[in-house]
């Protein structure tokens, strides 16, 4: 039974296709994907935010746009695709890798594919 959503926020985009195959080789059976990107890169933009935009020379411009994926799952179909993202992205920790995170589900509708 579904009962969460697992978030990952994909800092290194050029590792998306890989992720993917990663989650359907692991059983994931559906994601949505999102761009999307951190409050800092997108703060850098505005003129008005000198004290941001003063850091701009410290951001990594390649990895200004983020893609965001989100899976409803169970928990083990948590579990394979926590797995995945470690085995695709490495360390989380690591500067501008990726984060996740997941959230109980209290209400979902359309979804009508087995796990």
């Amino acid at each position: 039974m579904f009962n969460q959503v697992l978030f990952t926020v994909l800092n290194k985009i050029e590792l998306l296709d890989k992720l993917l195959d990663e989650f359907e080789a692991a059983g994931v059976s559906g994601a949505t994907v999102i761009n999307s990107r951190g409050m800092a890169h997108a703060l850098a933009e505005h003129e008005e935010s000198h004290f941001i935009s003063s850091f701009r020379m410290f951001f990594d411009r390649s990895h200004s746009e983020s893609k965001t994926i989100f899976i409803v799952c169970s928990e083990p179909m948590a579990e394979k695709a926590k797995a995945a993202v470690r085995r695709v992205v490495g360390d989380l920790n690591a500067p501008d890798s990726a984060i996740m995170f997941s959230l109980p589900l209290l209400y979902f509708e359309g979804i009508t594919h087995n796990e």
